[in-house]
């Protein structure tokens, strides 16, 4: 940062963003002197918070004699001075009761991962779904559930599972959802949906030709599955939680934030994350690159089946969020949301899911 601090300045920078944080008005020296005792007088106290200013870790906000942080200042607070504030017992066990519900597909398990993020940062989730329709098929089959109803299962190579209750003729028995599986299999595995031409489809009905009327529900739920998530989806949750921060009582101000949070593209964007980076990225201000967020952080991470990156999830705020515990509860619900995830998968592929 071209500036090295020593203890006092870290102890003071420190305690002026831990006070702003808090009460989201501007910190003067008396503050510090009085609530975080530092042993040093207000007036030492106020020559580090000048220099502070002029190192650009703080500004001074109109003709306020307090003092809040910069960008900058939060950077440096984020990377060198952070302690991550660990959850609580009683906020683990929220997250496990949750997850311990009736959760058997990926919608209801992304819904209740936004809930729970939004509810225990008090600022606003953004959780992108699954990526699904470039994903290729790894393994398509077909079990019978009763005399007319089969499930269509199709596991992609990203780890993500979708399945389908389908109607079946009753004449159709447990060898011949095998036969058309392996079909399926033989076919289409290694493939997207968008790369199938229109000549291996065929292929399959001349091979299947017996079979026509369940083949017909079997490609029109895969088609439809997966073509309805082509496009990235966000779930946002808790968005009154952005609109209560001081920061956004100005009507203009908020105006442009709501109109640039309705733009399901523009968040994706926002949600894009190198598929090689692990853990949690955070991002400040003007580090978001949108016009109307510069006032805003993100506290972002990707989540996964078994290694492989298949979404991100995050937390937008204002610049003066809680980053100490923001970043343990994004985390946290990182690792539990991709364990939730891994054990659909297991659950469908062992056939012991209910439902």
């Amino acid at each position: 940062m071209g500036f090295e601090l020593d203890n006092r300045k870290k102890r003071i920078l420190q305690a002026v963003i831990k006070d702003y944080i808090t009460t989201a008005e501007p910190v003067g020296s008396r503050t510090i002197a009085r609530k975080y005792g530092l042993g040093v007088s207000p007036a030492t106290i106020r020559n580090e918070m000048a220099d502070l200013e002029e190192m650009g870790f703080l500004e001074q906000p109109h003709t306020s004699a307090g003092r809040i942080p910069t960008e900058r200042g939060y950077r440096y607070y984020v990377d060198c001075l952070m302690q991550k504030e660990e959850l609580s017992f009683n906020e683990e066990d929220l997250i496990q009761r949750e997850y311990r519900s009736k959760i058997d597909d990926v919608g209801q398990v992304i819904h209740i991962t936004g809930q729970l993020l939004s509810q225990l940062t008090s600022y606003t989730a953004v959780v992108q779904k699954p990526k699904m329709g470039f994903s290729s098929f790894k393994n398509i089959q077909l079990i019978g559930m009763d005399k007319e109803r089969a499930i269509l299962i199709a596991v992609m190579d990203n780890g993500i599972v979708q399945h389908r209750m389908i109607e079946v003729p009753g004449s159709i028995t447990g060898n011949d959802l095998a036969a058309i599986s392996a079909v399926l299999n033989a076919k289409l595995s290694g493939f997207t949906m968008e790369s199938i031409k229109n000549t291996l489809i065929k292929e399959i009905y001349i091979e299947l030709a017996r079979y026509r009327r369940t083949l017909d529900m079997v490609l029109d739920v895969l088609r439809f599955s997966l073509a309805s998530d082509n496009d990235d989806k966000i779930y946002l949750g808790g968005l009154f939680n952005i609109l209560n921060q001081p920061e956004f009582q100005n009507v203009e101000k908020l105006k442009t934030l709501l109109g640039l949070l309705e733009q399901e593209n523009l968040l994706s964007n926002l949600m894009a994350a190198d598929p090689s980076a692990s853990g949690v990225t955070v991002r400040i201000g003007g580090e978001i690159s949108y016009q109307g967020m510069q006032d805003c952080s993100m506290v972002m991470a990707i989540y996964g089946v078994k290694g492989q990156t298949i979404g991100s999830l995050g937390v937008l705020g204002p610049t003066r969020m809680d980053y100490a515990k923001v970043i343990s509860v994004v985390e946290y619900m990182t690792r539990k949301l991709s364990f939730a995830l891994e054990n659909i998968f297991k659950g469908l592929v062992d056939k012991e899911v209910r439902f």
